[in-house]
C-alpha cells in the first residue's frame, strides 16, 4: 500500500467551519487538498445543497480544473467525461461533473457508467451531488466531503460513512450558515454607518456565529448595536443578490464576498446576540466582536463537540 494511503488509513473524519466568502472557501479547499488528498484517490465526492460552496471548494483543491457547471453560465459541452481517451498524450487526468445539473440531460445510469469507465482507465473524477449517483455506482468515494454550516472530510470504508450520513448533517446545518452570514452583513451594515469599514477588521468564524477581529479596539456601543440589528431583523427587510460582489440590504447596495449565501429577509435570522464586551485574543492581542444567532449560554463552550453515546 502506498505511503500516502497508509498514512490516512485510520482517518475517520475531520471538520472545518465552512467559510462565508469565495476567497476563504478556495483557501480552505487548498488546505484540504494538501492535508487529505492522495494521488491514488480516483473518486472525490461532494455533497451539499446548491449554493453551499462546493464548486469554489473544488477550485481551491484543483486550481485550473475546468468545471462543467461554470457559475458564469458557460457550461462545458459535450461533457468531457463522456469522451475519455486513454490513448492520447494530452488526455486529461481529472474530470468534473455536477450530477444534479447533468441529470437534466442524461440518465443517471449513463453518468454512473461514465464515472466507472473513467476510473477504470486510471482517471480521477470529481463528483458534485455524489449522493444522487451513489446508489448506481456500487462503490463509495475515496474522499467524501460535505458542506453545510461546516465542511466534513471523511475517507469512507466498507463500514461507512455513506453519503446519506453526511447529507443528513450538512443539509440541516446549511440554513444556520445562511442566517449567520446575513446577520454578519447586517452587523457590518450598521458598523459602516458608524464609520467602521471592512478594511478595519478581519472576518472569522465561531459555531452559530461570526467574529469581527480588530487590531485596534473600536469605539462601539455593543448594546446599542445589538438593539439596532434586532430591530432591523424584526422589520423583516429583504436581502437580495445584486452581483458576484454585492447584495441589496433593503434598497442599499452593499459589498459581500458570498452574495448567494443569504436568507431572503432579515426576519428569517430570528435573533442576534452580541457579546456585550469585546474579547481580547491572548495570542494576537486582537479585539474580537462576536455575534451569535440565537442565545448564548456559555461563551467558552460555543465550539463544543457533541459526542453521541
Amino acid at each position: 500500500m502506498p505511503y500516502s494511503a497508509r498514512m490516512q488509513k485510520g482517518h475517520l473524519y475531520s471538520m472545518y467551519f465552512a467559510p462565508r466568502g469565495n476567497e476563504r472557501m478556495a483557501d480552505t479547499g487548498m488546505q484540504i487538498a494538501q492535508q487529505y488528498l492522495s494521488p491514488f484517490d480516483k473518486i472525490i465526492g461532494l455533497v451539499g445543497q446548491s449554493g453551499s460552496g462546493k464548486s469554489m471548494l473544488i477550485k481551491g483543491m484543483f486550481p485550473g480544473l475546468e468545471l462543467t457547471n461554470d457559475d458564469e453560465g458557460v457550461n462545458v459541452r459535450p461533457l468531457p467525461l463522456l469522451n475519455v481517451d486513454d490513448t492520447g498524450f494530452y488526455t486529461p487526468h481529472t474530470y468534473h461533473l455536477d450530477i444534479r445539473f447533468e441529470s437534466a440531460f442524461m440518465q443517471m445510469h449513463e453518468l454512473a457508467d461514465a464515472i466507472l469507465y473513467a476510473v477504470g482507465k486510471g482517471k480521477r473524477v470529481i463528483v458534485e451531488h455524489f449522493d444522487l449517483v451513489y446508489p448506481l455506482l456500487g462503490r463509495n468515494a475515496h474522499l467524501l466531503m460535505g458542506i453545510g454550516e461546516e465542511i466534513i472530510i471523511t475517507r469512507p470504508t466498507l463500514f461507512g460513512p455513506k453519503p446519506k450520513d453526511i447529507t443528513d448533517i450538512v443539509f440541516d446545518s446549511l440554513y444556520s450558515r445562511l442566517q449567520v452570514h446575513s446577520a454578519e452583513d447586517i452587523c457590518q451594515f450598521f458598523l459602516h454607518k458608524k464609520g467602521i469599514e471592512a478594511h478595519m477588521f478581519e472576518n472569522n468564524d465561531v459555531r452559530r456565529g461570526f467574529i469581527l477581529s480588530f487590531q485596534d479596539k473600536p469605539e462601539v456601543d455593543l448594546v446599542d448595536l445589538e438593539s439596532k440589528i434586532n430591530g432591523f431583523i424584526r422589520d423583516d427587510v429583504e436581502i437580495s443578490f445584486a452581483d458576484d460582489h454585492h447584495i441589496y440590504i433593503g434598497e442599499e447596495l452593499r459589498p459581500c464576498s458570498a452574495p448567494r449565501l443569504h436568507v431572503g429577509t432579515s426576519g428569517r435570522i430570528g435573533k442576534l446576540t452580541l457579546l456585550k464586551d469585546l474579547l481580547q485574543e491572548p495570542i494576537t492581542d486582537r479585539w474580537l466582536l462576536v455575534g451569535i444567532v440565537g442565545d448564548v449560554e456559555d461563551v467558552n463552550d460555543l465550539n463544543r463537540i457533541t459526542v453521541r453515546t
